[in-house]
């Protein structure tokens, strides 16, 4: 009788395993087991990158073909081989609380990748889902090692932002409701140097004083924006309700072009030109946004996917750098 194939994994010097090849491509498949892992089974001079084996597909199918040759880089310090050969539990179904920590284990220890010995854990980030916000719901979407931000909630930080614009440009709008505005010249699109220039007629009609505090309140707010979009990968909105956007790819803060060039400023620029022309258009794409994020697998609107972003609940590890090794 053939033996089974029997698999190990490895991540962040965390080894986990062994593992059928079912077992395997059911991980690949659900995205708790990515690419850049690590992967050796008998056969394999090596450690092994899981996309090396596969083709960069979801799915291993073991052949002589699959054994490329090692990189080096991709390594490191996972150089001794698996010495544990208990088979993984019969059942089918992979448990999430097994996945990079043997069954017998505890989930609070894991094993040290070089000498097979237990140690209390650390902040690396590994397949194991306790390692997530312990405060996961039943119908929260996970992705590898994050949770996907509900589409709620993504509605929720959007109408904070918009709340906040408004406060910022109060004094703004108290100031013209005193004053006899004709809106009919901003409803014709086809004129819309007209209305460029009623806009610049009512502002030289403003005192100074509340147009300076407007200016200051409104770029004031764009710049604290920025700011935490940049640092953190979260708008005041985003901030608010406890969510962030990280890269599709990596789960960590995105490239600043991604973060601030394609999902902020290219973003404000065409929702401020959609409510310029009228702002029911505006509440169109946005929905369309949203509605395209709920019936994607990973949450995924035309925002993000323009961007290759994803919005998540906000956790600490996602502000930490991806070092070289990994």
């Amino acid at each position: 009788m053939q033996a089974i194939m029997q698999i190990f994994l490895a991540r962040n010097n965390v080894q986990a395993g062994p593992y059928e090849l079912e077992q395997l491509n059911i991980m690949l498949a659900s995205g708790e087991v990515l690419l850049d892992d690590l992967m050796w089974h008998e056969g394999l001079a090596q450690w092994q990158r899981v996309g090396d084996l596969t083709n960069n597909q979801t799915v291993y199918r073991p052949t002589s073909a699959n054994t490329p040759e090692v990189n080096d880089s991709i390594i490191n310090n996972v150089t001794v081989f698996p010495e544990d050969t208990n088979k993984a539990k019969d059942d089918k179904s992979v448990s999430l609380d097994r996945l990079y920590g043997k069954p017998e284990r505890p989930k609070n220890v894991k094993a040290d990748m070089t000498t097979n010995r237990h140690q209390t854990p650390h902040n690396n980030v590994s397949l194991n889902k306790s390692t997530l916000k312990k405060a996961v719901a039943d119908n929260d979407k996970v992705v590898g090692n994050v949770v996907l931000a509900p589409i709620m909630s993504r509605v929720l930080a959007t109408a904070l932002n918009g709340l906040l614009y408004i406060l910022a440009i109060l004094p703004l709008v108290m100031a013209l409701t005193k004053m006899d505005v004709d809106y009919t010249k901003f409803q014709n699109i086809q004129d819309m140097d007209a209305a460029y220039q009623y806009s610049m007629t009512l502002m030289e009609s403003l005192p100074s004083s509340t147009l300076m505090m407007s200016q200051v309140m409104v770029f004031g707010l764009f710049a604290l924006q920025l700011v935490f979009i940049t640092m953190r990968g979260q708008s005041l909105g985003k901030l608010i309700t406890g969510i962030r956007v990280v890269d599709q790819t990596t789960h960590r803060l995105p490239s600043f072009i991604k973060l601030i060039g394609t999902r902020t400023l290219l973003l404000f620029i065409i929702y401020n030109l959609l409510f310029s022309f009228t702002s029911f258009l505006g509440f169109v794409i946005i929905a369309i946004h949203y509605y395209m994020a709920s019936k994607s697998p990973e949450n995924i609107g035309w925002h993000d996917k323009l961007a290759k972003t994803l919005v998540v609940k906000a956790d600490s590890s996602q502000l930490v750098k991806k070092s070289k090794s990994e």
